[in-house]
């Protein structure tokens, strides 16, 4: 089989498949809205799932949208996700790294033994026995974030009221910080996320602002420890310093910032359509699936996945060289009609789902147990406080987060 030579190969955008040499596809690719998924998707899928894009830094790379495929390369453990290889593609344009890129991630190991054993360190702390310890704590501050918004009074923000404070408030209890932190977490979060709203000295002050504050908060838990994981991971002393600094970042962009935003992005999409919200209400036992059909049915998740080939690798029907740069959607994947029936429509009972968007294999999301925690709890309570909770403007006029590795939404505005 002939290796395709993906940088001289392009996409056509009226038919979706490589010809000629000076049309591409920009990635990330545009929603219509922030509701539904981007036009190309099913064109992908259906004619080039294999597709060449060009990323924000100017890189090429390729994007994967067959649920197979996307499963195939994030399952496989010869494919780093880190991106500091030479020839490797880079998402943003950043000296810094950006959080694919940057040198601090390099202290987690990024495969085999040592990265199983740090998986197995660190998740300790996401256990169902430790969740559902944490889970009424959840449920209670859930509740006083409601409070306070209804004080406030409709229309009312649900993102900024409920959905992004929630997560920021458990990642803190995680890590031993304290919430009134909170908002240097997610300014230092966006920066290092960065695709295109800030500039590199934005960048590279908030790194450093954030490494001399995870410094300093490491030292006072080695002097005083207490209940936390990073108290537990310096106790433990199998990390080294770099490496404790890695795991903090991890776990505030992804335990804050994706949660976050797919808090907002669930309730959207719920209420968009209000008989989703009304069957919930009908029955909320439907609570679990209707999480796991959110995360299926997000339209607008971010980027994806990177992997870095490391040798020829056969990708849908093709032999993808090594030193490619794959983008996984897994947003695209999960929309894919052989893999899922009615692919296209949300189904708050769907069961099973195996829908990728917390990946697959030996990367997958170290936290989805907690960011599913969050988000049940997060619709249980809402159901419960505000049955007649509805969208304070027409779905299509809901915008997108813009300028992140992650995809979401700006506001999420809301009466009751």
């Amino acid at each position: 089989m002939e290796v395709a030579d993906y940088g001289q190969r392009h996409t056509d955008p009226e038919e979706g498949c490589p010809v000629g040499h000076d049309e591409v596809l920009d990635y990330p690719l545009p929603n219509p809205t922030a509701l539904e998924p981007p036009v190309e998707w099913e064109r992908l899928r259906q004619g080039c799932p294999v597709a060449p894009i060009r990323l924000p830094s100017g890189d090429r790379a390729v994007v994967l949208t067959r649920y197979a495929d996307v499963k195939q390369v994030l399952a496989d453990p010869r494919f780093t996700r880190r991106l500091n290889a030479p020839d490797a593609a880079r998402v943003a344009d950043s000296e810094s790294g950006g959080v694919f890129n940057n040198d601090l991630a390099a202290a987690i190991p990024d495969g085999g033994p040592e990265h199983q054993r740090w998986r197995q360190l660190v998740g300790k702390w996401f256990t169902v026995k430790r969740l559902n310890s944490l889970r009424p704590a959840i449920e209670a501050m859930a509740d006083q974030l409601v409070d306070d918004m209804v004080a406030q009074g409709a229309p009312a923000d649900l993102k900024a009221s409920v959905g992004f404070p929630l997560p920021v408030w458990v990642i803190c209890e995680l890590l031993g910080v304290p919430d009134s932190d909170r908002d240097r977490f997610s300014h230092w979060s966006d920066a290092m996320l960065n695709l295109t709203r800030y500039t590199e000295d934005e960048i590279r002050t908030a790194q450093a602002e954030f490494i001399t504050y995870m410094v300093a908060h490491v030292e006072a838990k080695r002097a005083e420890p207490r209940d936390d994981l990073l108290s537990a991971l310096i106790t433990d002393g199998t990390l080294s310093p770099q490496a404790l600094l890695a795991t903090g970042l991890g776990l505030l962009v992804a335990g804050h910032e994706t949660t976050a935003n797919m808090i907002g992005k669930m309730v959207g999409m719920l209420l968009s359509d209000r008989s989703r919200w009304e069957q919930l209400l009908a029955d909320p036992s439907l609570v679990r699936t209707a999480v796991e059909e959110s995360l299926r049915f997000d339209a607008n998740p971010g980027v994806g996945l990177p992997r870095y080939i490391t040798e020829d690798t056969e990708i849908g029907g093709e032999v993808v060289p090594r030193g490619t740069t794959v983008m996984c959607s897994m947003g695209a994947a999960n929309r894919d009609e052989s893999a899922f029936d009615r692919a296209a429509e949300m189904d708050l009972t769907r069961s099973p789902n195996p829908h990728l968007a917390f990946g697959s294999g030996a990367h997958s999301c170290l936290g989805q147990a907690l960011a599913r925690t969050e988000l049940q709890v997060t619709l249980e309570v809402l159901l419960r406080r505000l049955p007649d909770l509805r969208l304070a403007v027409e779905p299509a006029e809901l915008n997108r987060v813009e300028g992140l590795v992650v995809g979401g939404l700006r506001a999420v505005p809301v009466r009751w």
